[in-house]
């Protein structure tokens, strides 16, 4: 099993930045593709950012390329989400997810991925 707890969420302004961090304990993730998704009241819950477990490609949303950064520390089993830039419309709850041995294609959907953190609020307000 693997236990995942994102932190680093809060208030923040628009343009403003936050720092996401998710801790991995239980095993190690190091050989876990990693990503982080969002859901805000009345939405479904939808793709942000994932990163292979090498570190060697990174995916994005469209409405978040540019504006954030996934990296992971697989030492410390963390992964990061920076996030710049912030709008009004990226106030949500963001989860990170870890999953084993997917397919690349797919790291955008939330089926794929095996384990769930609890989620961290984000609001950005105008």
């Amino acid at each position: 099993q693997v236990q995942l707890v994102e932190s680093g969420g809060g208030l923040v302004k628009t343009g403003g930045s936050l720092r996401l961090a998710c801790v991995a304990s239980g095993r190690t993730v190091s050989s876990y593709d990693m990503g982080w998704f969002r859901q805000s009241p009345g939405k479904e819950r939808e793709f942000v950012a994932a990163i292979s477990w090498s570190s060697s490609r990174t995916y994005y949303a469209d409405s978040v390329k540019g504006r954030f950064t996934i990296s992971r520390d697989n030492a410390k089993n963390t992964v990061y989400l920076q996030m710049n830039s912030l709008k009004s419309e990226d106030t949500a709850v963001y989860y990170c997810a870890a999953r084993f041995d997917a397919p690349p294609d797919r790291v955008g959907l939330a089926s794929t991925y095996d384990y769930w953190g609890q989620g961290t609020q984000v609001t950005v307000s105008l």
